[in-house]
């Protein structure tokens, strides 16, 4: 039987995670919706760090910015926003942070489909609800997937990778804002982690893999990615390996896409930049810890993940209750170059 197709232009609004990473895996629940009625639009609501991936993916029409400060309720600030979606005219919204609040604003606009997990007791708010078994936790690229199909316990099989798109003209303008020329061969690193120190593999690892980089291959230049959090820790980097270059907190979220897109490889830790990379197809060795990667992997053939599942891992702990952080340093610079090595273009023929 021929899968049915709806050709209803349907206006549907996307209520986006607050994570770059979890947004990443959320792409293909939004390319699911498109291919089951291509005329349906759909618009995304998500906070302004967030908001450029979703501007990479193709299945969106528009990007609404959220003005809300996170996690505050900002309750006038949500009505009045609400009265602006119903005044678009939404069919349905999906509702993908699992909190009470971001409920409440389709709910207010009056959507008359909402569609989401029960999440914080959102009995009524949520008027399509999915329910998620908390003792079997699925990962997460099924757990939005199913929000694209009927209300079940069977999670969806075969969903397929999280897809961004980047223009050539954006590369380009992002390389030249950073004052990296064309035709350069880079290499990214991304030594920060939102969630907590134990993700973090120890920056002089990251050092003294540039320095086997740079020995081995001089012409690539390498960039270290992040956010102006992630500062201290790049600059230990470059203090240790001269030559590299810190971009953290230097690069807006669109410019740092637009990098990564360029990138012949990153070597990251479980991070947003992670998943943007493996969206963008680009060659990835990812460092894993007190995470699990088999909750949320880089969603790519050409990604190699590096995880040692000690006794005590995954901890899901932000510093390491035992005060060694073993999954991450017994994780030794040679371990991450193999694999780095593999993913390198081929020498220049002038070299």
């Amino acid at each position: 039987m021929e899968k049915s197709i709806d050709t209803r232009a349907v206006r549907t609004l996307v209520i986006s995670p607050n994570w770059i990473g979890d947004a990443v895996m959320a792409q293909p629940l939004l390319r699911a919706l498109k291919d089951a009625n291509p005329q349906r639009r759909i618009d995304v609501l998500a906070p302004a760090w967030v908001a450029p991936v979703w501007r990479a993916a193709a299945e969106v029409s528009e990007v609404l910015e959220t003005p809300f400060k996170h996690g505050k309720l900002q309750w006038a600030e949500r009505r009045e926003y609400a009265r602006m979606l119903r005044e678009r005219g939404y069919d349905e919204a999906y509702i993908l942070p699992n909190t009470l609040k971001f409920a409440l604003i389709p709910w207010m606009a009056k959507i008359p489909k909402r569609i989401g997990y029960k999440g914080e007791m959102r009995y009524g708010l949520i008027n399509v609800m999915h329910h998620d078994d908390p003792r079997h936790k699925r990962p997460m690229l099924p757990f939005y997937a199913a929000l694209a199909g009927p209300v079940s316990k069977t999670p969806p099989q075969d969903v397929p990778f999280p897809v961004l798109t980047i223009s050539d003209e954006d590369k380009a303008a992002a390389l030249g804002r950073v004052g990296i020329a064309p035709g350069t061969t880079i290499v990214a690193f991304a030594p920060g982690a939102e969630f907590g120190p134990a993700k973090r593999w120890p920056s002089g690892y990251f050092a003294g893999l540039a320095r086997l980089l740079q020995q081995s291959r001089p012409e690539i230049t390498i960039v270290l990615m992040g956010s102006a959090k992630d500062a201290e820790v790049c600059d230990e980097i470059v203090a240790a390996a001269p030559g590299v270059r810190s971009l953290a907190g230097v690069t807006s979220l669109s410019d740092a896409l637009a990098i990564l897109g360029s990138a012949a490889a990153l070597v990251t830790n479980d991070s947003g930049l992670m998943h943007i990379a493996a969206a963008l197809n680009r060659p990835v060795v990812a460092l894993y810890g007190p995470t699990d990667p088999r909750h949320t992997p880089p969603l790519s053939d050409i990604a190699k993940i590096l995880w040692l599942h000690l006794e005590c891992a995954p901890c899901q702990q932000r510093v390491c209750p035992l005060g060694h952080q073993a999954c991450m340093h017994k994780l030794t610079v040679d371990l991450a170059w193999a694999p780095l090595r593999a993913m390198l273009p081929a020498r220049p023929a002038a070299l």
